[in-house]
């Protein structure tokens, strides 16, 4: 089949771009313009563009061309404005003998991500084609985890052939378009023996680098069935949106939201601040932040994180009442409840039995474990060890000195290539470990200065 025969054929039962094919004589092959019936015949090529052009959001279009005899696609020409311009392309790829197919502008950075399902399996991307599922960075879902993924950030879910034996090219955007004038759009719908098998997801990710990687996080834990704080996620690229439960507390909390993990680098505060105005202060770059989250607070009992070892234990480590000077390093490991434990220890089995070894930040109620951030992998760490490994000499840290003068000597370890032994009451699991583990230094934890 020639490729415009095989967008009218997947129009008759799904939503495509908007389009219209010639021959390379110029004469009109097929036609689904929204407004328009299926098929409907323009007096002149010039007038079945400026009906596309006139239909399309972007008031804009682009010509892709083709030979029958070679699946290959030929030139493609993107973003035309006017009917005359989309018509000279068309004469001058039919006097190359090509076939031609004008179709509407989809602006890929419009907020929405394109990707395929197939089986079970989800895989999307913002910002690209479906083309993205051969690239790395593309984020990948259970099929119905996807589709309430999909539901929970831009309100709808895609509209997918119900066959899950049928591999579906497909994008979806906030604005509708196509010749139905929905979200969903399909490019492509074939059937393939092999089947790829589910996969637990990856992060970071293209996806959670757009929304950021604490929002993305706590989305994966919300979807997998985790107690995490109602959640407003601003972001720069996608429409607000919010899920999770309410604690009780209806006390905001106003949380910075990287792009990659920086533990403890960015602002997250008790109480509401003008969140341009934090933006500005600590990104005026635009590159660093993703997304402001507006998060209901819970009243802590304890609070504190838990991570998969390197052994295959589980370390749980926190202090009672808020954890947020725990994480800093400004208070040391506490004995905890029995009962807070055991709720975290719940919460460790179920989340990666779902998705393999993972690594939260935790508060207790006394009632509920809420899960306050998330990320997924094992820990090299064992025991006071942080990250394993032999260095020359190590740098004695005292921990009071706070974790931006351990950032600068961060720095000059990896250039002298030296280890790093922290002094004080500090957790494992704080954000000291993090930012150690996260640059592979060698380091351990003394409690005390000799």
């Amino acid at each position: 089949m020639f490729k415009d025969e095989i967008l009218d054929s997947v129009a008759r039962t799904a939503n495509v771009a908007q389009f219209v094919s010639f021959d390379p004589e110029r004469q009109q092959r097929f036609a689904w313009i929204n407004g328009h019936a299926p098929n409907a015949s323009f007096a002149s090529m010039e007038s079945a563009v400026s009906s596309l052009l006139a239909r399309s959001p972007e008031h804009s279009v682009n010509v892709r061309s083709f030979h029958p005899a070679s699946a290959k696609s030929r030139e493609f020409v993107y973003g035309l404005k006017t009917d005359a311009d989309a018509a000279s392309v068309v004469r001058r790829l039919g006097d190359q003998g090509l076939f031609t197919i004008v179709n509407e502008t989809v602006d890929v950075n419009d907020g929405g991500v394109s990707g395929v399902a197939f089986a079970d399996l989800v895989e999307f991307a913002p910002g690209d084609s479906p083309r993205c599922v051969e690239k790395p960075g593309t984020a990948a879902f259970p099929r119905q985890t996807a589709r309430r993924l999909f539901a929970t950030v831009y309100g709808f879910e895609p509209v997918l052939p119900a066959d899950e034996s049928l591999r579906v090219e497909f994008s979806l955007h906030p604005i509708r378009r196509g010749y139905l004038g929905d979200h969903t759009i399909i490019w492509e719908i074939e059937a393939q023996d092999s089947r790829p098998e589910s996969v637990q997801p990856v992060w970071p990710n293209h996806f959670s680098r757009a929304i950021g990687d604490k929002a993305f996080g706590l989305l994966v834990a919300w979807l997998n069935g985790a107690d995490v704080p109602r959640t407003l996620v601003v972001s720069r690229r996608i429409a607000p949106f919010q899920f999770g439960s309410s604690t009780g507390s209806n006390e905001p909390w106003i949380r910075t939201c990287p792009v990659e993990q920086v533990p403890g680098k960015f602002t997250t505060a008790r109480g509401w601040l003008d969140p341009f105005r934090l933006v500005q202060a600590e990104d005026p770059d635009g590159v660093a932040l993703a997304s402001i989250l507006c998060q209901e607070g819970v009243t802590a009992q304890s609070a504190g994180a838990a991570m998969a070892q390197a052994g295959g234990g589980l370390l749980v480590e926190g202090v009672r009442g808020g954890g947020d000077a725990f994480m800093i390093g400004a208070r040391g490991p506490e004995r905890l409840p029995p009962e807070a434990t055991a709720r975290v220890e719940d919460a460790y089995r179920r989340l990666s039995s779902m998705l393999g070894p993972v690594r939260f930040e935790w508060v207790d109620d006394g009632q509920t474990l809420w899960i306050v951030q998330l990320h997924r992998g094992a820990s090299i760490s064992v025991g006071r060890t942080i990250y394993p490994g032999t260095a020359k000499t190590f740098v004695r840290f005292p921990v009071t000195q706070g974790l931006e003068r351990l950032r600068l000597l961060i720095t000059r370890a990896q250039q002298d290539s030296f280890g790093i032994i922290l002094v004080g009451q500090v957790g494992v699991t704080s954000h000291f470990g993090d930012v150690l583990r996260k640059a592979q230094i060698p380091s351990r934890i003394e409690p005390s200065e000799l």
